[in-house]
């Protein structure tokens, strides 16, 4: 095998796809840096820590304070993903092949991307808002149960 082969090409199109779909669980990464990426592999345990507080709600109902904890970073862990989707694809295509492509002609990329950046805008949109509402609500209720509870005069 020669020392020359030229790196594999990285598509824009199938990296903001991956982001949107699995990036909550770094497969975007490893498909754009490699399974060495340490980063990568730390999106594992938050999502599954998310994942986890998703199934105590399921099971225990929303008065598990610990499930309050950990719904939100699958939350945020889910928005992150959507928002690398939409950089990925919105990237001018000779930025992204000088950067992931580089000694090899750009690549223009079409509807796919673009799909991609709607898809994630939405689904971003909807799960950040929702992931900001159901931890603001959380904290009010805390502080109403710890509120002192006056006697009516």
């Amino acid at each position: 095998m020669s020392s020359s082969s030229a790196p594999p090409y990285r598509s824009k199109t199938l990296a903001a796809w991956l982001a949107l779909l699995f990036g909550s669980l770094g497969l975007h990464r490893i498909y754009l840096r490699g399974a060495g990426d340490k980063l990568a592999w730390a999106h594992v345990p938050v999502t599954t820590l998310g994942l986890v507080g998703a199934e105590r709600m399921s099971a225990l109902g929303q008065d598990d304070r610990l499930a309050w904890v950990l719904v939100p970073l699958l939350g945020l862990m889910l928005s992150q993903a959507a928002l690398f989707a939409i950089v990925f694809a919105l990237t001018p295509d000779e930025r992204w092949d000088e950067r992931h492509n580089p000694g090899q002609p750009v690549h223009a990329t079409r509807w796919g991307a673009v799909l991609a950046a709607i898809a994630a805008l939405t689904v971003g949109g909807v799960v950040l808002i929702g992931t900001i509402a159901f931890s603001i609500q959380k904290v009010f209720e805390t502080q109403l149960e710890s509120a002192p509870i006056e006697p009516r005069r």
